[in-house]
């Protein structure tokens, strides 16, 4: 599914806004190649631009997602009081400070309060959240209020 399709999207982007916004990233990119001392008109390095942009939008689309509505779409009116766990949720992130990644697991564990949410989101809002530039106290901070 693209995410032009997603309903779970809070910011809707047209093929002609995203294929401007890869063109943009990738001339910036293409200029990044320069100042580090490539040649980005060698045969290898011809499509790194754009591939490092659609990289990039892959990698931060969750500034584009709401992850409170994912967990609104499987929210179900339950009077079960036992936690709820579910680990070893893998999750890949970019440090905000070098946009390098990071990577690990996440454990989630909730007491519902007349409501559960189905288990499959709770991988999802974590996914979402780490698709943004982050640091692992202000994501798990995230998941924790979400």
């Amino acid at each position: 599914m693209s995410h032009h399709d997603n309903p779970y999207y809070t910011e809707k982007i047209d093929l002609e806004e995203e294929s401007q916004l890869i063109a943009d990233l990738a001339a910036h990119n293409k200029e990044i190649l320069q100042l580090i001392g490539e040649d980005p008109t060698r045969e290898g390095l011809l499509k790194t631009p754009e591939r490092v942009a659609r990289a990039l939008r892959f990698l931060t689309q969750g500034y584009h997602q709401d992850p409170a509505a994912v967990l609104e779409s499987a929210k179900f009116r339950e009077d079960y009081k036992q936690m709820v766990i579910v680990k070893d949720i893998g999750f890949y992130s970019m440090c905000e400070h070098h946009m390098l990644p990071f990577f690990g697991k996440v454990h989630i564990a909730y007491i519902p309060n007349k409501y559960i949410t189905g288990l499959s989101k709770l991988p999802r809002i974590v996914n979402i959240l780490s698709r943004r530039l982050q640091v692992q106290e202000r994501l798990t901070t995230q998941i924790k209020e979400c």
